[in-house]
């Protein structure tokens, strides 16, 4: 039943209604309730970003005196009554998903010790969900990873240099590999340049990959913290300008970190000695403009995005011939932690920090969790529900490999060693899930989004796709697309070709009897079977649309 008391005076009630891009109408509907039934009374009603768990969305945490109420989606007439009980002195705990026991005024979400919320470890993602996103860094009240990096830059940056922390996602040119080794790059192609070589940091957040909702979390629910840790980079490299790039569909997420960018104005330049605050550009939705020389070419107004040959570096020669040091959200909020938090990290760890990962796939609601690199993707499987029977996941992302099991680390050493990706996405796929068909829709996709300079990759995508064709009409040649994949792996200028072989590369290997079954008429999952989209005949006839590999240009999806 509800909590009621005589209220004690040591805090204001307060309620957060918490929700990001995907509920957007949900949540503003329950925020103009709530702030109608709380308008008369003393209770401050904050709209903060998502948690990460959509299914939750939005999620209403009602808090007085030290304990914090959680209520998931709550039905619209509910809000009223929720409001009053707190307005009463009382805390509104029927139905409520979970109550924590919290100090006075905690800094970041006071996760349950159960259910999804408590799933990982909460630092990057901590305060989503509990602050209002747009905030910034306050003077004498939060700690600034900017403003340390201005004054104290010795120390800001060794910290980030003992930890050893790698970057990360695939927007991210330091991705998995120690990010201070390219400040220092930049720092020295500045230095040799003169004036015309001022560098410039960009926060890539043009994350295009539908399945990976990492970068967009931090951006809707923390964009201020993004930018404090950008901002930090800037200071460290000598960077007066900082630039975010954006999806150009990421509405909520470009306005919030709009938002942030002119607070960031207003409360750091003056402290930093800033003329201005960070820029928001946005580029295309397009799975290549992620990466990161394409998304120079993007915000350099080139409609046609081609991957540029390296060396040089973005650090040696960058946005406009600048050095620029190109990082994800992500990795600059692990920047900002491994400033402010340094012993929150083991430096003997092989990917010291967190990794951030979207959980989709056969599951009920999307969910992005943060796991220590110490422990195993297993974990996620408590932040959402499967739809069916657990057959495999695919890590990694549109590019991922598919694993049998969840007993690998998220840390970016054992997802290499394992042949899988570290883009920061898990999908779990059920029984009903074909391998082949997954695969070719990936290799498909490689078809129709390669940028095209690459004849290996442009060329090789095609043949490999034509090779899992040919598996449909009984032809399994495992020698020669193992052979096509190793020189794709090794010869591609970027890492879209580099990744495009991973799934069928992973398909082979961990479903190899899957795999040739078609090859003999039959798909054990079903999916190929005729009459259910597929072409499991095996006659080549090209009955498959949705497989991605059929011979009438089924798509990808």
């Amino acid at each position: 039943m509800d909590e009621r008391s005589e209220p004690t005076g040591d805090d204001a009630p307060v309620i957060r209604v918490a929700g990001g891009s995907r509920s957007r109408r949900r949540t503003h509907r329950a925020l103009e309730e709530i702030r109608s039934a709380a308008a008369d009374g003393d209770t401050t009603v904050l709209e903060t970003g998502p948690t990460g768990l959509r299914r939750d969305e939005p999620l209403i945490l009602l808090t007085r005196d030290g304990r914090t109420a959680f209520h998931s989606a709550p039905v619209t007439g509910r809000l009223e009554s929720l409001v009053e009980t707190l307005e009463r002195g009382g805390l509104p705990t029927d139905d409520a998903i979970a109550v924590v026991d919290h100090e006075s005024e905690p800094s970041s979400l006071p996760a349950p010790d159960e259910g999804a919320l408590s799933v990982g470890r909460r630092r990057v993602l901590g305060r989503c969900g509990w602050i209002e996103s747009a905030s910034v860094p306050k003077p004498d009240a939060d700690a600034s990873a900017a403003e340390l990096a201005s004054d104290e830059p010795e120390t800001a940056l060794s910290r980030v240099r003992e930890v050893g922390l790698l970057g990360r996602g695939r927007g991210d040119w330091c991705a998995d590999e120690p990010v201070h080794e390219e400040w220092e790059v930049a720092r020295e192609a500045a230095a040799e340049g003169g004036e015309d070589r001022e560098p410039v940091v960009v926060v890539n957040a043009n994350e295009s990959d539908d399945r990976n909702e990492t970068d967009r979390t931090l951006l809707e629910g923390a964009a201020g913290e993004v930018l404090d840790g950008a901002l930090a980079v800037a200071e460290l490299v000598g960077a007066a300008d900082v630039v975010v790039y954006c999806n150009e569909n990421d509405d909520a997420a470009r306005e919030r970190v709009r938002d942030a960018a002119r607070n960031a104005a207003e409360a750091l330049t003056d402290r930093l000695g800033r003329d201005e605050g960070p820029e928001v550009v946005v580029g295309p939705d397009r799975y290549i403009a992620t990466e990161p020389t394409m998304a120079l070419e993007a915000m350099e107004g080139n409609d046609r995005l081609e991957a540029r040959l390296r060396p040089p570096s973005p650090a040696e020669h960058g946005l406009y011939g600048r050095p620029t040091v190109v990082h994800t959200p992500r990795t600059v909020a692990q920047v900002r932690q491994a400033m402010l938090e340094p012993d929150a990290f083991d430096a003997d760890d092989a990917d010291p920090g967190t990794r951030l990962v979207t959980v989709t796939g056969d599951v009920d609601a999307t969910a992005t969790v943060e796991l220590p690199t110490g422990g195993t993707l297993e974990a996620v499987r408590e932040a959402v529900d499967l739809e069916g029977r657990f057959k495999m996941a695919c890590v990694g992302g549109q590019f991922g490999g598919f694993a049998r099991s969840l007993s690998h680390s998220p840390s970016a050493p054992a997802l290499e060693g394992a042949g899988l990706g570290t883009a920061g996405v898990v999908e779990l796929l059920n029984e009903d899930t074909c391998v082949l068909a997954a695969a070719g829709r990936r290799s498909n996709f490689a078809v129709e989004e390669n940028c095209g300079r690459c004849v290996t990759c442009r060329e090789g995508s095609q043949q490999l796709t034509g090779m899992l064709r040919d598996v449909y009409a009984g032809e399994y040649r495992d020698a020669k697309i193992r052979e096509l994949t190793r020189v794709m792996g090794e010869t591609s200028i970027c890492q879209f070709g580099r990744t495009a072989i991973r799934p069928a590369v992973t398909a082979m290997r961990e479903f190899e009897r899957e795999v040739a079954a078609h090859a003999e008429g039959r798909c054990p999952s079903g999916e190929c079977a005729p009459g259910n989209g597929g072409s499991g005949s095996g006659s080549g006839s090209g009955s498959s649309t949705d497989t991605g590999v059929s011979t009438d240009g089924g798509r990808a999806r």
